[in-house]
């Protein structure tokens, strides 16, 4: 809870959020393309859950005087401890069951499988610290079961390699299982900060 860590850990995650947007810039002008401009809100799945933890850092470091602002930040730390979960355990799996079908290894594999299990671990880390309680938990899952149901119902989850994506049902059972895994660490997080 350093302040100089918190700004890095900031630094670290805006950046890494600004590249995720980037990445998925391709797929992001074909659903602006062939789909209403809704759905844009739900296809950038990775650099949203980053996003969500960079925006919790900022509540940990200036802590909201309002109430409704507090409630907000609640929000955005339950989003994030759900998706930066869900995704960064969700995206090495893919990479990794991409290679075990024979798609080769770039480097690109490695920054995103570290980056991505980066995720994961900060947000298990600073659970602690979040004052997310059990609406702003359930609010999160349902956001990210909605998330997984357009993904897989209008077909804008992340793209994928052919090898892979020929098991697309078996990844829409993985991705919701995963979701709800992710949501029951949260309900696990709020009991063990004695918030539930």
């Amino acid at each position: 809870m350093h302040r100089g860590f918190l700004w890095l850990l900031f630094l670290c995650n805006l950046l890494g959020t600004v590249y995720g947007y980037i990445w998925y810039g391709g797929q992001l002008e074909s659903t602006l393309d062939n789909y209403p401009v809704w759905l844009i809100v739900f296809v950038p799945d990775s650099p949203t859950a980053s996003l969500f933890f960079t925006i919790s850092l900022l509540f940990l470091m200036y802590p909201a005087s309002s109430s409704w602002l507090k409630k907000t930040g609640h929000v955005i730390q339950a989003l994030a401890f759900v998706t930066s979960l869900k995704y960064g355990i969700w995206a090495v799996v893919m990479i990794v069951a991409g290679w075990s079908l024979g798609v080769d290894m770039i480097w690109s594999d490695f920054m995103l499988i570290a980056s991505h299990l980066a995720m994961a671990v900060e947000v298990l880390l600073y659970a602690r610290f979040f004052g997310f309680r059990l609406g702003s938990l359930v609010f999160a899952g349902v956001w990210t079961l909605l998330n997984d149901t357009l993904d897989y119902t209008k077909g804008i989850y992340p793209g994928l390699p052919d090898a892979v994506d020929v098991y697309i049902n078996r990844v829409r059972n993985f991705t919701v299982v995963l979701s709800l895994a992710s949501i029951l660490t949260g309900f696990i997080a709020l009991r063990q900060t004695k918030r539930l």
